[in-house]
């Protein structure tokens, strides 16, 4: 089993010191998918380019899942003009 990280990324990292442990890097992206849902409802959070950052052991970054997956992000449009 290999621990993945999961830092929280508002501009600003958040490190996650402890880590979790799983088979794969595929249960790991699972787990950020949940945070971000959990993190989604907290009436407390107002940054919306907030995103859980998924490093494995190596530090090597294997997947980012947006907290607000449906909002734009900035710089980009998306309308015609």
């Amino acid at each position: 089993m290999r621990t993945y990280y999961f830092d929280v990324k508002d501009g600003i990292p958040t490190r996650d010191r402890k880590g979790l442990k799983f088979p794969n890097a595929v249960g790991a992206i699972e787990h950020s998918k949940e945070l971000a849902r959990l993190l989604r409802h907290d009436p407390r959070l107002k940054d919306r380019s907030l995103s859980i950052v998924v490093v494995d052991e190596s530090g090597t970054e294997v997947h980012r899942e947006p907290v607000y997956p449906d909002e734009a992000r900035p710089g980009i449009s998306l309308t015609k003009t």
